[in-house]
C-alpha cells in the first residue's frame, strides 16, 4: 500500500524506512518521487550487462559495483543517517571508498553512476538526479538511452561541476575515465536487443 505523502512535508530517511517495501521512492531534498513500475526487459538487459562487465573487471579490486535497488544516502553536511533528506537508487553504481558501505546501503557519493533512461524517468534522470549527483560529487555519471542507443557521459570538472556531456554511440566500447581498466563493450548486447522501432 502506498503511503499518504504530500508536497508540503519534508521527509527524511527516518520516514523513508517506515514506508512499505513494495513501493519504491527516491527522496530529493525531502521531496518523495515515486519510482516507475518494473522497467522493460531492454532496460534490465542494459543495466545487467553493464553491472556484469563491471563485476568481472573489478573483481578483487577495491572498487565495488552494485545494481538497483540499493539505497544511496547523500548527506549535505555531516547529519545523521535518519536526518538525510536525499536518498536515490541508481540503476548501476561503483563505490571505491569502503568507508561508504553500510549494512543498509551506501552513505556518500558513489564514484560512478549509470542511469538507464525510460520514458517515464527521463526528466527525473536528466535534470533532478543530474543536479543531485553533481552536488554530491559523483565523479562520472552516465545516462544510457536505449531508444536512441546513445550514452551521455558527464564528468566533474576542477570546479566540481558537470560541463557539457560527451555523447557516445552504444557501439564498440566506451571507457569509464575514472576506472581506467574499464571499457564497457556494447556489440554483443546490441545484437540481442530488439531493433529500434524506427528501423
Amino acid at each position: 500500500m502506498q503511503p499518504a505523502l504530500d508536497d508540503q512535508t519534508r521527509y527524511t530517511y527516518r520516514d523513508y524506512l517506515t514506508w512499505p517495501e513494495d513501493v519504491r521512492y527516491e527522496l530529493i531534498d525531502g521531496r518523495p518521487y515515486l519510482m516507475a513500475p518494473a522497467p522493460t526487459l531492454e532496460h534490465q538487459d542494459i543495466a545487467g550487462e553493464i553491472y556484469r562487465q563491471l563485476g568481472n573487471i573489478l573483481e578483487g579490486k577495491p572498487c565495488r559495483p552494485y545494481i538497483a535497488p540499493v539505497d544511496v544516502l547523500l548527506p549535505k553536511e555531516d547529519e545523521a543517517n535518519e536526518e538525510i533528506d536525499t536518498i536515490v537508487q541508481p540503476d548501476v553504481l561503483v563505490v571505491c571508498d569502503p568507508s561508504k558501505l553500510q549494512r543498509r546501503g551506501i552513505r556518500g557519493a558513489p564514484d560512478f553512476v549509470v542511469e538507464v533512461l525510460s520514458p517515464s524517468s527521463a526528466y527525473h534522470d536528466h535534470q533532478r538526479k543530474r543536479e543531485v549527483y553533481e552536488r554530491a560529487g559523483v565523479k562520472e555519471y552516465w545516462l544510457v538511452d536505449p531508444i536512441e542507443r546513445m550514452i551521455l557521459v558527464y564528468r566533474l570538472d576542477d570546479q566540481g561541476r558537470y560541463g557539457k556531456p560527451e555523447v557516445w554511440d552504444m557501439a564498440g566500447e566506451t571507457p569509464v575515465s575514472i576506472l581506467p581498466e574499464v571499457r564497457i563493450q556494447w556489440d554483443s548486447l546490441m545484437e540481442r536487443l530488439p531493433p529500434r522501432e524506427d528501423q
